[in-house]
């Protein structure tokens, strides 16, 4: 994708720096990029072509290039839906088929890209947790995984946007809940709120042994019909994938588990998320999903509220959402989970040992 301007164009590609702007805003940064497409074996990411847009992923500033396209780019949106239009990306502009495609070529690269590109023998996972760890950002990181830069040379492959988003997210969040197993429980049921681009948050955090996590996402359409999802995973991980919620489901649990790995603690979490069609008007991707459970959780823009109870918390959770605290509580395994008789293990070895 390349933009038909010169200069700083850093936001026009970067999630990161779109918390806070309107969506008519956000879809203008993506509509304002031409997307070229070509036909490209995935098991082979190499070439003219994909060398330079790999060469493009690793660059730490804007870069000029030139793309030239079979005819002009059109908002076809069969073309569009074909060539990978869905809720986990961000939108894009106009599409064509790509003629022949150039970088500048003097590109100042990111060190800790091209570390990971020129490792070959580094596992995918080991690079994305490494570059994570060194503070590079998850979109950067997902898009070079995109484009087939990571991994030992064997396993290479061009990777749909989809799914490099999704295994990113996945990857890291994964690690950190590992990481997080031997920290202190949080002491109460803490609820943190935040609202942005149609969709509104509430985020309960449980104290409990055992990590567990849980999305519910409702869909409200136009005219007051509701649409509720719901996925959930325990200490042994999740065993399907969210077919429902998808990406979604990742990039919230990324959110939660980075929030409670700063503060070296553990807990169970559940993630409300309500969309209002009627503001939400076009997807803009899971960015926002994982953007806006940060902002949710971070102590110095919004201070959380803490209860004893797991009722009270769900109370005020669902008291600035349309579908009722009932309605939430009815459709959560956590809550069933949680509410059951028999005792876990855990709650044994911690009666004997006090």
């Amino acid at each position: 994708m390349v933009p038909p301007i010169h200069g700083e164009t850093t936001i026009l590609d970067k999630p990161e720096m779109w918390l806070g702007k309107t969506l008519d805003e956000i879809i203008s940064y993506r509509l304002s990029l031409v997307r070229g497409v070509m036909d490209f074996d995935i098991q082979t990411p190499s070439g003219r072509y994909i060398e330079s847009l790999q060469e493009l992923a690793m660059a730490n500033k804007p870069v000029e290039s030139e793309a030239t396209f079979e005819k002009r780019p059109i908002a076809d949106i069969e073309l569009v839906i074909k060539n990978g239009l869905n809720t986990d990306s961000a939108p894009f502009g106009p599409v064509a088929a790509l003629k022949t495609f150039r970088t500048s070529s003097s590109i100042s690269v990111d060190r800790r890209l091209e570390d990971a590109y020129y490792d070959k023998d580094l596992q995918a996972k080991n690079a994305i947790l490494s570059l994570y760890k060194q503070g590079v950002d998850v979109s950067v990181i997902q898009r070079i995984f995109s484009l087939g830069m990571l991994g030992s040379t064997k396993k290479r492959r061009l990777v749909p946007s989809r799914w490099s988003i999704t295994a990113t997210d996945n990857t890291i969040s994964s690690h950190l809940v590992k990481n997080i197993e031997t920290n202190a429980t949080i002491d109460r049921n803490e609820v943190y709120k935040y609202s942005h681009l149609g969709n509104y948050y509430s985020i309960i955090l449980i104290p409990d042994q055992v990590w567990s996590f849980e999305m519910q996402e409702a869909w409200l359409d136009t005219i007051g019909n509701i649409g509720l999802a719901v996925d959930f995973e325990d200490a042994n991980g999740l065993d399907h994938y969210p077919s429902s919620i998808a990406g979604a489901y990742f990039a919230a649990k990324l959110a939660v588990t980075e929030h409670l790995s700063k503060r070296r603690r553990k807990s169970g979490a559940v993630v409300l998320r309500e969309i209002r069609s009627e503001e939400y008007v076009m997807p803009v991707g899971v960015w926002q999903i994982r953007e806006g459970v940060r902002q949710a959780l971070t102590d110095s823009a919004n201070v959380k509220r803490e209860f004893e109870s797991l009722e009270r918390a769900y109370e005020y959770a669902s008291s600035s959402l349309s579908v009722s605290q009932n309605e939430w509580i009815n459709n959560s395994k956590i809550y069933r989970n949680l509410k059951r008789s028999q005792s876990r293990i855990t709650d044994f070895f911690s009666s004997t040992c006090s």
